[in-house]
């Protein structure tokens, strides 16, 4: 839902980056791998060390490379499956990162066993997630539907954490972290039916 409609939003802030970034030799595969470096060090160095709020600061900043390098490749004319394939294997990084840096923190440091027991299980529900459509589409299905893909798991993650280290009390992040991971089953229900029904009608998307 936020990738329908920040896309246009995002793409219009980004792409005199992009531009730039192009005309200095910057390649999208640089910015991707990059950025994902930089996603994980926030969330594996930041977020353990209970950085929570500058740890969320620092993500962000790198995060939106997931758009730029989108701009650079589209402008590059870049044709060829290698930088959806380099991107999304990256995504999953940076992903696990963030949540488990999250648990981290809260299973030592912030000492909060549920907080870091519901990061855990969002991370394997959500993996799912992906795992289901890229499945889905190796297959010539089609699994692009759901209430919580990835955009929306890392926003209300990046939104909560970010709260919580500025002193918002810990059972926000408790509730968001709940409610992400009932809404990714419910995403992996939708998915899984949706690939059923195209599978019985035999007609892959």
């Amino acid at each position: 839902m936020l990738n329908k409609y920040a896309r246009g939003f995002f793409t219009a802030v980004f792409t005199p980056l992009a531009t730039w970034l192009l005309r200095r030799g910057v390649t999208p595969d640089m910015v991707t791998i990059a950025g994902t470096l930089g996603v994980m060090i926030g969330g594996l160095v930041f977020y353990p060390l209970g950085e929570l709020f500058w740890g969320t600061i620092f993500i962000t900043v790198f995060i939106f490379s997931d758009v730029v390098d989108g701009i650079m490749a589209r402008q590059q004319q870049r044709k060829g499956s290698w930088g959806g394939f380099l991107d999304s294997t990256l995504d999953r990084f940076a992903d696990g990162a963030l949540f488990a840096g999250v648990a981290i923190w809260f299973f030592t440091g912030g000492g909060n066993d549920a907080i870091g027991t519901a990061a855990v299980l969002c991370l394997v529900v959500g993996m799912l997630v992906s795992y289901i459509r890229a499945k889905a589409e190796s297959l010539g299905f089609s699994a692009n539907v759901g209430i919580a893909e990835r955009a929306e798991r890392l926003v209300s993650l990046l939104v909560a954490t970010g709260l919580v280290g500025l002193g918002v009390p810990e059972v926000l992040l408790l509730v968001v972290l709940i409610l992400l991971t009932l809404a990714s089953c419910v995403t992996i229900g939708q998915r899984m039916h949706t690939v059923r029904k195209q599978a019985r009608m035999g007609n892959p998307a």
